[in-house]
């Protein structure tokens, strides 16, 4: 993985989930509450991302990552979700303890031990939250889902 700070690759991190759930571009103010940080600490490490080609970035317009970031951040999201499931199914920590633990573990820079960590979890597509885990080459499971109260009446579902 391409040599970036903690730091850097929170921001690649959080500029990925938010342009999940709300689209690109990204605005800063939504990334300044992301990383709980003011909207100058935010210009300041947009400047930076943006000049070692991790983001496209236009003050007012807001960033979009580019293949570099977001290849990084893919690889930080994957990391981060095998070692949900990891501390959870193997040394059995609780459904809300294990966001925090993996934060610090997903910086880890091993690919074989990311690669051997997969392979000794059994390859699962799905983190304890539910999420997506990409697989080595970045590509997520889709799974169909509808709400509970969606659910036509005598059907069964998996919860």
């Amino acid at each position: 993985m391409e040599s970036v700070s903690i730091t850097e690759e929170n921001y690649l991190k959080a500029i990925f989930k938010i342009s999940e759930t709300e689209g690109n571009p990204v605005r800063n103010k939504a990334i300044s509450e992301a990383m709980e940080t003011t909207a100058a600490s935010v210009t300041d490490m947009l400047r930076r991302l943006k000049d070692n080609g991790l983001i496209h970035y236009e003050s007012r317009k807001g960033v979009t990552l580019t293949k570099k970031g977001s290849s990084i951040a893919i690889t930080l999201v994957r990391k981060h979700r095998l070692w949900e499931v990891f501390l959870m199914e193997k040394l059995h920590f609780s459904w809300d303890e294990v966001h925090s633990i993996a934060e610090e573990l997903e910086h880890i820079n091993s690919e074989e031990l990311v690669n051997r960590l997969d392979k000794f979890l059994g390859h699962p597509k799905f983190d304890p939250h539910g999420d997506p885990i990409p697989d080595a080459e970045g590509n997520f499971t889709q799974r169909q889902q509808i709400l509970l109260s969606e659910l036509e009446v005598n059907k069964s579902a998996v919860l």
